[in-house]
């Protein structure tokens, strides 16, 4: 892999902060650094809780794209899911009307502040906007026991699942739950098992899971998650986690790079961002990101920069990361 130095690292460095059209994943507002490379730009936005030996790893997937070329792609559009977070199912239409054209539907449950009540009530009102040709996946991000996992499932599955992402958080949890509710006929995706875990194969190799949901930064990179891919023999969806347009770029090109996609992916998520870095974001259109690379706008950089105390921050955290990869 190519190593930047420190110093062109720190030469483009841009830090942002965009809020979000609605409270996700705990937060109000998206941090990310942004850098510029010989192949473009690209984006390094671990989440702030994440130890530097994990957010590293972001590191080397943001070089990876900022300074190599990605893999000459399959396709030139990616199919993308809508994403509802765990909002009031009275919402639930306004919230999809921001991805356009979108069949699937992918709705966060099993959030510490809902009960299951409102998971099924939310989930209920996707599949009354969608119909009945429309697909519902369920994301509850590790958030279950097994047991409060399989009784959701019993709650949920009368809503045509296409598939249930990380009901439990360990691999020996997924395939318990898989094997329980492997009557149902519901597939059971791996998330943080594969992007989060210090072998990410761990969860194929167990038969945990019946697909992967692969994510390039988390995992290193574009060329890294290829390779776990095609090692891992599962089917696999690609996905992003919350970036800006030019992190989404980067999950486009792994999409396009993925011999087989059966599933609309994850990439649709800028539609979640109230303020983006480029004036041409990678929203959806007739249900599908395009594969290319994204400019930040100097206006829009200037205009949502982050504090000084943040920047700070996030530059000590990449100088950290830096010298992490480089030892």
């Amino acid at each position: 892999m190519v190593q930047p130095s420190l110093h062109e690292l720190l030469a483009t460095a841009r830090v942002v902060a965009l809020p979000l059209v609605t409270r996700f994943r705990g937060i109000d507002v998206r941090e990310a650094l942004l850098l510029e490379g010989p192949e473009g730009w690209t984006e390094f936005s671990p989440f702030a809780e994440y130890e530097d030996e994990e957010a590293a790893v972001w590191l080397a997937a943001a070089i990876d794209f900022g300074w190599t070329a990605p893999p000459a792609p399959l396709r030139d559009r990616i199919p993308v899911n809508a994403t509802v977070p765990a909002v009031d199912p009275d919402s639930v239409p306004a919230v999809l009307a921001r991805f356009p054209g979108c069949r699937t539907a992918k709705v966060k449950v099993a959030a510490a502040d809902q009960t299951l009540a409102q998971d099924v009530a939310r989930v209920a009102a996707v599949r009354r906007a969608l119909g009945p040709e429309g697909r519902v996946r369920l994301d509850a991000n590790g958030g279950w026991t097994v047991d409060e996992a399989e009784r959701a499932v019993h709650a949920l599955a009368e809503y045509d699942l296409e598939y249930l992402e990380q009901p439990c958080a360990t691999v020996e949890e997924l395939a318990e739950i898989r094997e329980r509710t492997a009557y149902l006929d519901i597939p059971v995706a791996a998330d943080e098992s594969v992007r989060r875990a210090a072998d990410p194969l761990a969860v194929a190799e167990a038969g945990a899971a019946d697909l992967l949901v692969v994510k390039a930064a988390p995992l290193g990179g574009i060329r890294r998650a290829l390779e776990i891919v095609e090692r891992a023999g599962l089917p696999v969806n690609v996905s992003s986690a919350l970036d800006t347009s030019v992190g989404l770029a980067m999950g486009a090109h792994l999409a396009a790079a993925v011999p087989e996609l059966p599933f609309d992916c994850g990439l649709g998520t800028a539609s979640l961002l109230a303020a983006d870095v480029t004036a041409e974001p990678l929203f959806p259109e007739d249900g599908a990101v395009p594969v290319r690379r994204v400019v930040p706008d100097p206006v829009l950089l200037d205009r949502y920069a982050a504090d000084a105390e943040r920047t700070g921050w996030w530059l000590a955290r990449l100088e950290r990361c830096a010298a992490l990869l480089s030892g």
